[in-house]
């Protein structure tokens, strides 16, 4: 299983997400800041737990390339 999770309130909207992972993430036209698809919020921390592990490599690149280092990537 692979596990994404998003700090949405200290994400700064720089769009890198969305550029190297379009099927997980994508902008909010409210507030211009990511949104993880398919995800549950708990306490501010948005998580997608996945089946698919062939989301890993992409969503890995994401968190590599956040400025704030907001998302965290892993497998269990």
């Amino acid at each position: 299983m692979v596990v994404v999770t998003l700090q949405r309130q200290k994400c700064i909207g720089c769009n890198y997400c969305v550029e190297l992972a379009p099927e997980q993430f994508q902008m909010s036209k409210k507030d211009g800041k990511s949104v993880l698809l398919h995800s549950t919020d708990k306490k501010g921390f948005f998580t997608l737990k996945s089946q698919d592990y062939a989301i890993f490599e992409t969503c890995d690149r994401a968190s590599k390339a956040c400025p704030v280092k907001i998302i965290s990537v892993k497998h269990i």
